[in-house]
C-alpha cells in the first residue's frame, strides 16, 4: 500500500474520529502499511488542508492527529451550534496554570502559590476533566497529587506539555532598578503569569456534529468532528467559572 492509497484511508479515519488518533494506533489498524508511509500520508493531508480555501485542518494535538475547524471560521460554526460560551474564572485559570506547570503537584503547594484555599477550584477542574488525580504523595495525610489530562491538551490546542510557553516567555523579569524604585513592579505570581498565558493562547474545543460547542477563556478557535452523539470533550453545563467558589471547608486534599 503506497501513500496514494493510504491518504484517503487516513482522511476517512480522521474525519470520523471524535478524538485525536495516535500514530501508534494508525500503525496498529493499518498493518498493510508501515509507519513511514503513514507519516507521509499525514503530511500530504496536512499540506492539502493548509490551503486557505479549506475550512478545516489536520492538527497534531494531544499526542495524536485530528481534523479541526480553522479558528477563522469559528464564528460561523458558533451560529450553527447556538450555545453560550463557557468561561474559566480567574481563580480557575490560576489554579489550572499552576497544576500545568508544577505537576505532579499537591493542593498545599497550589495554595502556597495562590495564597488562598483552592480545594473547591481543584474539585471543579476535576469535574470538568481538565485535571486528574495522579495518586497520593507519601506524606502525612497522603495528599492527592494532581496533574493535567489529555482533555486539557485538546482544549488548549497543545500536542504535549512541552508545547506550553516557558515562564521566561510569559513575562520577562523587570530591571533590578525598577524593583527598587517600585516594589509592586516585581514579577507577578506563577499563577497570575501563567493564567495570562493560558488566556492568551489559541484554545480549541472539540465538538461533534449536532452537539454543543464550548469555549475556554472566551477564545474563539473551534474543532470539528463528525461523530454523532454527545460531545466527547464538552466542558459541562453553563455557569462554570465566574461562580467558582474559593471558600474553605472543602474536603479535598
Amino acid at each position: 500500500m503506497n501513500h496514494f492509497e493510504i491518504k484517503p484511508i487516513l482522511e476517512s479515519l480522521f474525519f470520523v474520529s471524535d478524538s485525536p488518533i495516535r500514530l501508534e494506533t494508525l500503525v496498529e489498524i493499518l498493518p498493510e502499511s508501515n509507519k513511514e508511509t503513514i507519516i507521509e500520508g499525514i503530511r500530504q493531508i496536512q499540506a492539502e488542508y493548509e490551503n486557505p480555501s479549506k475550512g478545516i485542518e489536520l492538527t497534531e494535538i494531544a499526542g495524536g492527529y485530528q481534523f479541526r475547524t480553522k479558528p477563522d471560521w469559528a464564528g460561523w460554526v458558533g451560529r450553527l451550534k447556538k450555545v453560550r460560551a463557557i468561561k474559566l474564572s480567574q481563580a480557575a485559570l490560576e489554579t489550572l496554570a499552576i497544576v500545568a506547570y508544577r505537576q505532579p503537584v499537591i493542593r498545599p503547594a497550589v495554595e502556597e502559590i495562590r495564597g488562598v484555599d483552592s480545594g473547591s477550584v481543584l474539585h471543579t477542574l476535576m469535574e470538568k476533566g481538565l485535571i486528574k488525580m495522579m495518586g497520593r504523595k507519601d506524606l502525612p495525610g497522603r495528599p492527592i497529587v494532581y496533574g493535567t489530562t489529555k482533555a486539557f491538551l485538546e482544549h488548549f490546542g497543545l500536542n504535549t506539555l512541552s508545547d506550553l510557553p516557558t515562564l521566561k516567555e510569559i513575562e520577562p523579569p523587570p530591571a533590578p532598578e525598577a524593583i527598587l524604585e517600585n516594589p509592586s513592579s516585581s514579577p507577578s505570581s506563577l499563577g497570575d503569569s501563567v493564567a495570562t498565558s493560558l488566556r492568551g493562547s489559541e484554545t480549541t474545543e472539540a465538538i461533534s456534529q449536532g452537539n454543543d460547542i464550548s469555549e475556554i477563556a472566551t477564545l474563539p478557535s473551534v474543532a470539528r468532528n463528525d461523530k454523532k452523539g454527545d460531545a466527547t470533550h464538552s466542558l459541562g453545563g453553563e455557569g462554570w467559572g465566574e461562580g467558582d467558589s474559593e471558600e474553605s471547608g472543602s474536603d479535598w486534599n
